[in-house]
């Protein structure tokens, strides 16, 4: 058998190259980009009013999810059947409306950011 030779590549040395495409201690200038400033960091209480304020009915949506699914369980256990059918509806529903709040909130969001 002939023995294989990996194929020469040339060696380049950090001193061979002058020129530096770029500095790692600065961020890369990006044309057309000109960054926000950062706003103050807000404690999670601050962002979820902030949140609410801008699109309540995500929080009612929740709240009536968690609402008809917590009584509908507690339906289920006592034994009321109908009861328990009517509420996982109720919750089906609420769960949809949550779901189109959250579409139309970040259309609303989407357009505003617009020029």
């Amino acid at each position: 058998m002939a023995a294989t030779t990996a194929p020469a590549v040339p060696e380049q040395s950090p001193k061979s190259s002058p020129h530096v495409p770029f500095d790692l201690s600065q961020p890369p200038v990006i044309e057309g980009f000109s960054p926000l400033p950062r706003a103050k960091d807000e404690t999670f209480k601050e962002k979820f009013i902030r949140k609410t304020k801008e699109n309540p009915f995500v929080p009612i949506g929740c709240l009536g999810t968690a609402g008809a699914l917590m009584y509908g369980l507690r339906a289920f256990h006592q034994g009321k059947t109908r009861q328990s059918q009517l509420l996982m509806r109720g919750r089906i529903f609420a769960q949809g409306f949550t779901v189109v709040a959250i579409i139309v909130g970040v259309f609303t969001t989407a357009v505003k950011s617009k020029p």
